[in-house]
């Protein structure tokens, strides 16, 4: 078996070099052709050091960080040649490609930056913490009770703009001597706000189940996702009925990991497959798509795990359930809206359409879903985080200023040593 394994990773490990030298290659041709970047345009930057297979993290904030553009021009860092290659292609933001620390230097010497965004925890983040003379801040990549939101590394950054009351009240728990009025600053879920799109389906009185589970999972802890275990069994007897129509959004992740768990996903991509070619109007949806938000938003109800996607959801005020992960070593916050979800045990698998249809028609869980959405999102009116996320880029930019004024003579070496 460890030898089945091992050969396994070896072809992993062989198909990600070859994807990296053909992406370096793509690369170079992409650089060529990319104009110069302005000379001090830039005041914030975004500094993603992963490869493609993390894009969904740095998605999501394509729209609120288009639209703080218009105030405080935004600019994408990359250093993984995959990512870099996606982005190039993709972003509605501009992007520089800094492979080696050298050409990172160059890039932060020739900009006025000011605040640093990063989206996740990724080790080549402390290779940007070195420059001074700016703000560091974790914007995160989704709101959630995982464990992952309870690291010590927010102290790592200057600031962290986090969702709500939940994320501090959690973060209150494990962080010591940590300056929370000053260095976390509520902002809501601005994404929210960009909650659209079209519709891959022609709307009718089919009731719309979201599922959209996270992946694996890379150690005991954090097995929280529910492919293997509900989501085969689910999404059958979703399709058994003929009034629900499915949309399957798993982790792009999903099977990297645990070979079995991708072979239960392709299993559910298979079975969508067949129900719309048996019944073309029934347009069950496999979303793979780079798009996040008008799944969140169409469906009637959302079928998710523990992840990010929950506190998405709930900021709709609309129903959801939360798989129980079938790993009894999986951690659980159940200090938070976990205490009070409305939870789908693998015994209920089988009558979960009975449980769909019970959730759209119960007045309390929707009172419930409303108080815990002010719970961890604060003011959820169209706008309202927006609006929050601005003041809080506004506030650092002023920080900045009132500490460029106290260390003038240093910035005025750092324009003295930009290279021209």
């Amino acid at each position: 078996m460890n030898v089945i394994g091992d050969a396994r990773k070896a072809v992993q490990l062989g198909k990600k070099l070859v994807d990296n030298r053909r992406a370096h290659v793509q690369l170079r041709q992409k650089v060529r052709s990319q104009p110069p970047l302005q000379p001090g345009r830039f005041k914030i930057a975004v500094y993603f050091a992963d490869e493609a297979v993390n894009m969904y993290q740095i998605r999501q904030w394509y729209k609120p960080l288009i639209e703080l553009a218009t105030t405080w021009p935004v600019l994408i860092l990359s250093r993984g040649s995959t990512a870099a290659l996606a982005l190039f292609d993709e972003s509605p933001l501009p992007v520089t490609y800094v492979r080696t620390v050298a050409d990172l230097e160059k890039t932060v010497a020739r900009q006025d930056l000011r605040v640093v965004f990063y989206v996740n925890q990724n080790a080549k983040n402390f290779q940007m913490f070195r420059y001074g003379q700016r703000w560091h801040v974790f914007i995160n990549h989704g709101e959630s009770d995982k464990m992952y939101m309870t690291t010590n590394q927010f102290k790592a950054y200057d600031y962290s703009l986090i969702a709500g009351d939940a994320a501090r009240a959690r973060l209150e728990r494990v962080l010591w001597d940590y300056d929370f009025d000053k260095r976390a600053i509520p902002i809501g879920r601005p994404q929210a706000d960009h909650f659209s799109g079209e519709l891959p389906y022609t709307p009718d009185d089919r009731i719309v189940v979201l599922y959209a589970p996270t992946w694996e999972g890379d150690r005991a802890a954090a097995a929280y996702g529910s492919i293997a275990s509900h989501g085969v069994g689910l999404v059958r007897a979703l399709l058994a009925t003929g009034r629900h129509r499915v949309i399957y959004r798993p982790h792009p992740r999903s099977g990297v990991v645990n070979n079995l768990y991708g072979q239960a996903n392709r299993e559910i991509i298979g079975m969508l497959a067949e129900a719309n070619k048996s019944d073309p109007s029934a347009q069950h949806v496999y979303d793979n798509g780079s798009e996040i938000g008008w799944q969140i938003a169409a469906a009637d109800v959302a079928i998710t795990d523990i992840s990010a996607m929950i506190y998405d959801r709930l900021a709709t005020g609309k129903p959801l359930m939360v798989t129980r992960p079938a790993s009894e070593r999986a951690k659980i916050d159940e200090g938070g809206y976990l205490s009070a979800c409305e939870w789908l045990e693998i015994d209920d698998v089988a009558d979960v359409t009975e449980h769909v249809d019970r959730l759209l028609h119960d007045p309390e869980t929707v009172e419930r879903i409303n108080t815990w959405s002010e719970y961890y999102f604060g003011d959820t009116t169209p706008g309202a985080a927006t609006r929050r996320f601005h003041d809080a880029v506004e506030h650092l930019m002023d920080e900045w200023d009132v500490h460029a004024r106290r260390h003038e003579s240093e910035l005025a070496q750092r324009v003295v040593d930009s290279p021209r």
